[in-house]
């Protein structure tokens, strides 16, 4: 190894224009980590992944800190005992996505490293209940952050716990919490900044977020990388005036939801800060896991930005709809639709109108007209309006539904954005279900029909599907746990509005008998509308009636090879016929002494004897493990 390297060996600087090549460098003051989270994803078995997501100041960040790989270590929460070290290799870099790219800054640009491992969880070993934890210490981060103690000398202790593996003696299977990706956005100083550091859990567990102090550490500018150490982790230091519950200055400062994890804050002060949010995670209302995110926000000057606005009216009407005044009453014998206006007062705006249901999930009114364009601008109007129409078959059975129609500009650094509330009760036109008929048999009890067809035959049957709505109907088979395909079935349609034929054919074949005793195919026929329509659906049981094999048979007991051309030869052309698995396998045949004088694997043989006048006995086998034995006698 060359001298003078850190720890970690040769680092990685990325250059891409020129491609990427490895160089080697002594510990050094690098500022440079912007924030981020580690993640334990379960895979299989025993295996999981662990991820450490490192975000990088690619302005003011030097290059020499982007280091090949790093260390992480995982310790027993409640002994603190180390379980296992594990070196992380770099997998990507890629820069982080603004969420309007016109709104780009030259001293705002971040970069994503990944470092990512898989590791094992051996279900023996990780069975304490007080759970674990994975830490990841580096340093340093961006010297110019404004809200805590010596930003040029803090590090960053990158931090998870996850429950034990098995419980109780089965599986306890858990990923991390993935907290959604950051953007490089900023905040504009007066404004109102809001973005959605929610997650989602792969298992379904509950998530709660809270703010939380940054942890520090044990890494210093020179040991930028340390030795993976147990907690406790020392936290960074606030800056009089900044708190855990006051991370940046604002009314109101930032905060998080905690169900959502909307994050939300009104910065009164320029500057780049630092702020820390937890994700805990929950099962059953028991706490099994956590993750947690550093990051940065930087709040700058904005050109001032006018809201936009958004009305609604009524088919017809000039007032406008008043939201928490209104409701939207959709019958059958109106026209379900609205139209939609929005404006914004600031020159060359491109708004976007959109909808979002806020109690309720179903189908949503659809758009006739423009949903987005630019006003206040040469040859533009300053106002665009569009059609917004409800599904007729809405029905909200006498339910008040509540609907967001929203429009948003292109403002920096974030959108700005309007609300009108719709609350609306729908009532849909009387539907009468479809009918399906079927040639299938009738079935004698309330299971469903059971079709026996014999193995080799082939079986049809007709189905016919009517509205008397006139609504487009879809006939359809599926086979429940196999494919109509393997089992020899084909089925075919045509389908329009009012009715539907189906025809089904099976050709009963051996593939079928193996899948089982009886295969269910459920034909099924749907209303094709933009509602969920009526369906209707006819179960159906087949099964295979095997040609059963003969248990016994009368072969012939004598033969007589003299060469007159006359029963020359003793062969069996009875033997109990093949059926799919039990098949002929063999037949030997033995002197009167036990000596095999004769043996085919053919269906088919013919044995001319042995030369000698005499009395011989056979063994027959097939593959189902049946025997047949018997004697026949060679005369002269």
């Amino acid at each position: 190894m060359l001298s003078g390297c850190s720890r970690l060996g040769y680092h990685l600087r990325f250059l891409f224009l020129a491609g990427f090549f490895l160089i080697c460098a002594s510990p050094a003051w690098a500022t440079h980590i912007v924030g981020g989270e580690m993640e334990l994803r379960y895979k299989s078995g025993a295996s999981y992944t662990l991820i450490l997501n490192l975000y990088f100041d690619d302005v003011h960040g030097d290059d020499q800190a982007l280091s090949f790989e790093v260390l992480a270590g995982i310790f027993d929460k409640a002994t603190h005992r180390p379980m296992q070290e594990v070196v992380l290799p770099l997998v990507s870099n890629t820069f982080v996505n603004y969420t309007n790219p016109a709104c780009t800054q030259p001293t705002l640009r971040t970069r994503r490293l990944v470092y990512r491992r898989d590791i094992t969880l051996d279900p023996q070993v990780y069975t304490s209940m007080s759970g674990y934890y994975a830490a990841v210490e580096l340093c340093c981060r961006n010297e110019v952050i404004s809200n805590i103690a010596d930003p040029g000398g803090a590090a960053q202790t990158f931090y998870l716990e996850f429950p034990a593996v098995e419980r109780n003696g089965q599986p306890f299977i858990d990923s991390t919490p993935q907290i959604f990706p950051p953007l490089n956005d900023y905040a504009c100083k007066g404004e109102l900044f809001y973005y959605d550091f929610g997650g989602v859990d792969p298992d379904g567990d509950s998530l709660a977020y809270s703010m939380v102090t940054p942890l520090n550490g044990h890494a210093i500018p020179r040991n930028p990388s340390p030795q993976p150490r147990p907690s406790p982790y020392s936290l960074i230091t606030w800056l009089r005036g900044f708190s855990e519950q006051a991370q940046l200055p604002g009314n109101p400062t930032m905060q998080i939801d905690a169900h959502t994890g909307r994050l939300t804050v009104r910065p009164s002060e320029f500057g780049l800060f630092v702020f820390g949010v937890r994700c805990e995670e929950y099962r059953q209302g028991v706490k099994i896991g956590e993750t947690r995110r550093d990051f940065q926000l930087f709040v700058l000057s904005c050109e001032p930005n006018t809201p936009p606005s958004v009305q609604v009216y009524l088919n017809g009407s000039t007032r406008a709809y008043q939201p928490g005044r209104d409701t939207l009453r959709i019958l059958p014998d109106q026209n379900p639709c609205l139209q939609v206006r929005f404006t914004d007062s600031d020159r060359n705006s491109r708004l976007t109108v959109s909808v979002r249901p806020v109690n309720y999930s179903g189908p949503l009114p659809t758009w006739s007209g423009p949903t987005s364009g630019t006003v206040r601008a040469s040859n533009v109007p300053d106002t665009l309006q569009s059609t917004l129409c409800f599904p007729s078959c809405q029905d909200t059975e006498g339910k008040v539904l509540l609907l967001d129609v929203m429009v948003a500009d292109n403002g920096c650094s974030l959108p700005k954005r309007d609300t009108v509330r719709l609350a609306f009760t729908a009532v849909s036109a009387p539907n009468v279900p479809p009918d399906l008929t079927s040639s299938f048999p009738p079935s004698a009890t309330d299971a469903p029909t059971l079709v026996e067809v014999p193995l080799g035959s082939v079986f049809t049957a007709s189905l016919l599907g009517v509205d008397k709505d006139g609504n487009p109907l879809v006939l359809s088979a599926a086979g429940q746990g196999f494919d109509l395909t393997a089992a020899g079935m084909e089925f075919s349609t045509q389908n329009g509005p009012g009715r539907s034929t189906g025809t089904f054919r099976w050709q009963a074949n051996c593939e079928a008998a193996e899948l089982g005793q009886e295969l269910t195919v459920q034909f099924q026929l749907q209303e094709s509308t933009t509602c969920p329509g009526e369906a209707r659906l006819l179960p159906v049981r087949f099964a295979v009636v095997p040609v059963l094999p003969t248990t016994s048979f009368l072969p012939p007991n004598v033969f007589t090879p003299n060469g007159d051309g006359v029963n020359d030869e003793f062969t069996l052309p009875d033997l109990p016929a093949d059926y799919c698995d039990a098949r002929f396998a063999g037949i030997q045949i033995f002197s009167r002494w036990g000596n095999e004088v004769y043996h085919s694997g053919e269906r088919t043989f013919r044995w001319p004897g042995a030369g000698t006048a005499s009395t011989y006995y056979y063994l027959i086998t097939y593959t189902d493990g049946r025997r047949f034995k018997g004697w026949v006698t060679a005369a002269p």
